[in-house]
């Protein structure tokens, strides 16, 4: 891989997470809260009396979304570079 494709990989991975973070992804049985973001809940939206803002950001989730989302772009780059190839 180039540096170009590993770049263009991780700008495709952060592009892909904050587009799913349209993406509703609340767990069953919740009450209170929304959940945005796949394959993890990155974003939520407090519904029942939020005291301040109610759209909370997990960083964790959301660095794991860009990491998962920036190998598959990776992977798919990297098999259309070799189709391209032969």
């Amino acid at each position: 891989m180039n540096k170009m494709m590993i770049i263009f990989s991780i700008i495709g991975g952060i592009i892909i997470t904050l587009i799913t973070g349209l993406i509703l992804n609340t767990p069953p049985m919740l009450v209170g809260a929304s959940h945005f973001g796949y394959p993890f809940p990155w974003l939520v939206r407090l519904i029942i009396h939020p005291k301040y803002f109610p759209w909370r950001v997990n960083i964790l989730y959301s660095v794991f979304d860009i990491i998962i989302w920036t190998v598959i772009v990776g992977i798919v780059l990297f098999i259309a570079s070799k189709i391209k190839k032969s």
